[in-house]
């Protein structure tokens, strides 16, 4: 028997393999034994807790860790026995890229994880969720490329070397892609400065319209007419930017002018009416009414007030009522509107 174990096969005896199955059997018990025992308890445990960590972190256990102790025992038992150099260095660059591969996975979950905790605390919208992707995108790719390099450096490449290369390369690709890159900070500008949101109506220049979409690189507005604008974040940022949908109350400035004709009483009324037509009204503010100007065919009147809210259909709606009124009372107090016109003298000689 004794024999028969000593015996030698590719430079290991038959004692060595039977002790690198023992191996690889002791640590398959050990794992599903951690997995039935602890992290059943954990499950029951978070189900008690109102925290979700606790939960993702028991995903992961599950998902990354587990098959990585798998992993792990069957290297031990591997890794028991004298290989040849070639397998041994193969068994290692393979367990390198693994760990690193399931190191990036769980960090870039996390940061998802978090980020989205931290939003759905703050009680962010949906919309903001959703421009939220570009970044975490951006994000997981630096962490994917930090990963790479971390492994790269692992596996004996000089790294030093790699990235002096990508430096002048990244330099030329960096001006020929100048205006991308614009657009890509102009889109982190928008998204931490909160200039506007995704349905906030705003105007920027001479083009207006509602926010559908915010990307990395566009923005794009569904104009008032129907068609949809597309405008690249750096235009947004160098512009002006009205958004209407952080307006708390409209201000409102109109003039009315009456003819030349209106009485010296007449005159003096017509400031009241204003401010009584215009106080009647829901969800509006007065805030002035005065005869301001003699104008070239017309006595004008300027009056101000305040609409609550950014509907524009409510201030049209409010507007047309106070015109109406005052048409009305202006019609019962023979009050004449004023209309361009011109007075032409002849005489005879």
């Amino acid at each position: 028997m004794q024999s028969f174990l000593n015996q030698s096969f590719l430079n290991n005896s038959v004692w060595q393999y039977i002790s690198a199955v023992i191996v690889l059997i002791i640590g398959i018990i050990t794992v599903k034994i951690f997995k039935k025992v602890v992290i059943s308890r954990l499950k029951k445990w978070s189900e008690k807790t109102e925290t979700e960590i606790d939960n993702l972190l028991l995903k992961q256990i599950e998902k990354v860790v587990i098959p990585l102790l798998y992993y792990g025992a069957a290297y031990l038992a591997v890794t028991s026995l004298s290989l040849n150099h070639k397998i041994e260095k193969f068994i290692d660059y393979t367990s390198i890229i693994l760990v690193t591969f399931i190191v990036i996975k769980l960090v870039t979950s996390f940061l998802n994880f978090g980020l989205d905790i931290y939003l759905n605390r703050r009680g962010t919208k949906d919309s903001r969720k959703k421009e939220l992707k570009g970044v975490t995108t951006i994000v997981n790719i630096l962490i994917w490329i930090f990963g790479i390099m971390f492994l790269l450096e692992n596996l004996g490449f000089n790294i030093g070397t790699i990235i002096a290369g990508l430096g002048i390369g990244g330099i030329a690709i960096a001006l020929a892609a100048q205006t991308i890159l614009g657009d890509l900070f102009s889109y982190f500008v928008i998204f931490f400065d909160r200039p506007f949101e995704i349905g906030d109506f705003i105007v920027v220049g001479d083009k207006s319209g509602s926010v559908e979409y915010i990307g990395i690189k566009t923005t794009r507005l569904k104009a008032i007419g129907g068609e949809q604008l597309v405008i690249s974040n750096k235009d947004i940022t160098d512009s002006r930017i009205h958004n209407y949908k952080k307006m708390e109350k409209r201000r409102v400035v109109f003039s009315i002018g009456v003819t030349y004709q209106t009485t010296a009483d007449q005159l003096i009324a017509i400031p009241n009416i204003i401010k009584e037509t215009i106080q009647k009204q829901n969800e509006v503010t007065f805030d002035r009414a005065h005869f301001a100007t003699y104008g070239d065919s017309s006595l004008n009147f300027e009056y101000v007030y305040y609409v609550i809210g950014a509907d524009y259909n409510k201030y049209m709606d409010i507007q047309q009522a106070i015109n109406l009124k005052l048409f009305k009372e202006f019609e019962k107090l023979g009050i004449e509107f004023a209309y361009p016109t011109r007075t032409v003298f002849i005489s005879k000689d």
